[in-house]
């Protein structure tokens, strides 16, 4: 037999108030006294009532939900960023709904219709390109997108990144004044903007140093696919003596393969950056000199675009860089005199 569920209106009986009064305690930024409050929420709890939010939705045009668009969880930083992420939402009374997707084009166009049929407010899409005809159908749609550690040039689309580029020049500039010359990089996803730039960054800084790329290979921000594009850059007979890894998450398998299977040691016979700062990078294990994405500050950035955006139809798609400083621990050599001064 079927249990009828406890509807506003037989809250508001329980409690003695309106119904109205009901909406307005269970609606985030509606205005309601204490003791209504009070009232409301333990009749709500004696009859097992709940809020039905997606009915809500058709009344108020806004379903207080944020799709979250991810291609992989394999990188320590997107958890740890998107928990972050998650969290902020909530404090401003939202709810994420996360779906992943593969990490070129390639289902992007079904993920995208599966987001719409829960008439979401906003989108954020982290490590995920979006194609112009998506961006359109989005603002045709009035729903607002944000970028999160992506960046597209030429497209109306907001978006939340490091300095990327002069993330790259930095670590070239410390690799040089630390007396490398065999320098060699390992490139994430093509396909993404921070490998275009933290390699495009990275190359002008060598440049600037008259000096050039000794080696390059593609790990495309894949551990394995890493370890595989360290065994290949050290095989020859003169390798690197120093090396920038285009994020963490590969460095980790790049230093397993040069310490473990080469013998090599780091910094003594070769240096290692890395980019992003997730927490294993600390660990003494690797103590993984790198480049950090603030992460804090990414999500704060992401959530103000988003709600600058919710409800309005022409707001200008705004692009925030945030300054990605180099962590020095012990997987690089540190030049001598080398301060904070020096990166500017």
């Amino acid at each position: 037999m079927s249990v009828r569920k406890a509807t506003s209106l037989d809250v508001a009986e329980r409690a003695g108030v309106s119904q109205s009064a009901v909406s307005r305690v269970f609606t985030p930024g509606a205005s309601a006294s204490a003791a209504t409050v009070e009232k409301v929420k333990k009749a709500a709890s004696e009859l097992g009532y709940r809020p039905n939010v997606l009915a809500r939705s058709l009344i108020t045009g806004r379903s207080r939900i944020i799709g979250l668009v991810v291609a992989y969880l394999e990188n320590y930083f997107y958890p740890e960023a998107l928990e972050k992420l998650s969290k902020a939402l909530q404090a401003e009374g939202y709810h994420v709904l996360v779906f992943m997707a593969s990490q070129g084009a390639g289902n992007l166009d079904q993920v995208l219709e599966e987001i719409m049929d829960y008439q979401v407010d906003g989108i954020v899409m982290a490590s995920v390109a979006l194609s112009s005809d998506l961006a359109a159908r989005c603002r045709a749609a009035g729903v607002p997108v944000v970028l999160f550690n992506r960046a597209q040039d030429g497209e109306d689309v907001a978006s939340v990144t490091s300095d990327n580029y002069a993330g790259g020049k930095l670590a070239a500039r410390f690799l040089l004044a630390g007396g490398h010359r065999r320098i060699g990089y390992i490139a994430g996803w093509e396909g993404a903007s921070t490998q275009r730039d933290r390699e495009a960054g990275f190359r002008a800084g060598l440049a600037e140093g008259g000096a050039d790329l000794a080696a390059r290979e593609a790990g495309d921000f894949d551990h394995a696919l890493a370890e595989a594009a360290a065994r290949r850059m050290f095989a020859g007979p003169n390798p690197p003596d120093a090396v920038l890894v285009a994020n963490d998450h590969m460095a980790f398998g790049v230093m397993d393969v040069l310490r473990s299977e080469l013998g090599l040691d780091v910094p003594g016979d070769v240096s290692v950056i890395g980019f992003d700062d997730v927490p294993p990078a600390a660990w003494p294990a690797y103590a993984l000199t790198t480049l950090r994405q603030r992460a804090n500050g990414m999500v704060a950035e992401t959530v103000n675009l988003l709600l600058e955006s919710i409800g309005k139809r022409a707001v200008p798609a705004r692009r925030v860089v945030l300054e990605a400083p180099l962590v020095i621990r012990r997987s690089a050599r540190v030049p001598e005199g080398w301060s904070d001064d020096a990166r500017l």
